[in-house]
């Protein structure tokens, strides 16, 4: 029997760690400058995910600390690489396009928002989606709805198009789960899909640019303009009670929105 081998994809249509090479494969052939690589354990994996010089012959301390995710259900050992601010810049696409949603209280008043960069400069910003009964979860759900929206007339110009979140279950809930949920006729074991309706919705919309579009996460709050920038608008939609999602006409003084309450 073949030993089991886990595939890390850092640089794909879709980042993580995969248990078969089918999948790595249709998310890394064809694609731009796609980095993967197979390893002979899951600590060892999991370890290269987050840095890949820390993987040695026979594990690494990285490796052993990430260890006890072994054993787990395969849908749980599935997580997506988080992108650094440095990362980010150095990223080559022509369209970047950052989403946030925010919640105060959770639940409570909900707002999206979101941050357009092209050829490295912000060109956009968008808010809205405002609902007085609404949960972080949506919030980041609608922000990425709205990111592929957005996405596809830049791809029907041809345009390179990535879209970051710092919402790892918005990102998972789309480009890891849905796809077991729907084989499963929109259920799974543990209980209720909440926010189905949403999240079909959007998988349907993500299944026809998957192949062209990276989903990226990032965290919040830790110096990536685009996410900062998003957040604000966030706040703006909470705060200005805006049900619409509408472009931010003023012009774009970074200074100035940035120093805004942030979410």
């Amino acid at each position: 029997m073949a030993q089991k081998k886990y595939y890390v994809v850092w640089k794909g249509r879709e980042t993580g760690i995969f248990e078969d090479w089918p999948t790595c494969q249709r998310l890394v052939s064809g694609f731009p400058g796609a980095k993967y690589k197979s390893f002979k354990t899951e600590a060892e994996a999991n370890a290269a995910f987050g840095n890949p010089a820390a993987v040695k012959a026979g594990g690494s301390p990285a490796a052993k600390k990430r260890s006890s995710a072994a054993g787990k259900p395969a849908s749980n050992r599935q997580t997506v690489k988080t992108w650094s601010a440095t990362e980010v810049d150095a990223l080559e696409v022509d369209t970047k396009i950052f989403t946030d949603g925010g919640c105060e209280p959770n639940p409570g008043n909900a707002g999206s928002g979101m941050a357009i960069y092209r050829n490295g400069q912000i060109s956009e910003l968008w808010y809205g989606l405002y609902n007085p009964n609404g949960t972080n979860n949506t919030a980041e759900l609608n922000a990425l709805h709205q990111a592929f929206l957005k996405a596809l007339p830049e791809l029907d110009s041809g345009r390179s198009v990535a879209v970051l979140s710092d919402s790892k279950y918005s990102i998972q809930c789309i480009t890891q789960w849905a796809v077991n949920w729907e084989k499963r006729g929109w259920k799974k074991a543990d209980g209720e899909i909440k926010n189905l309706a949403l999240i079909q919705e959007i998988y349907a919309l993500y299944q026809a640019i998957k192949d062209k579009v990276q989903v990226l996460h990032v965290n919040g709050h830790v110096g990536v303009e685009g996410n900062e920038l998003a957040d604000r608008m966030s706040i703006k939609a909470m705060t200005e009670h805006t049900s619409d999602f509408s472009r931010y006409t003023d012009p774009i003084d970074l200074a100035e929105i940035l120093a805004l309450r942030a979410g």
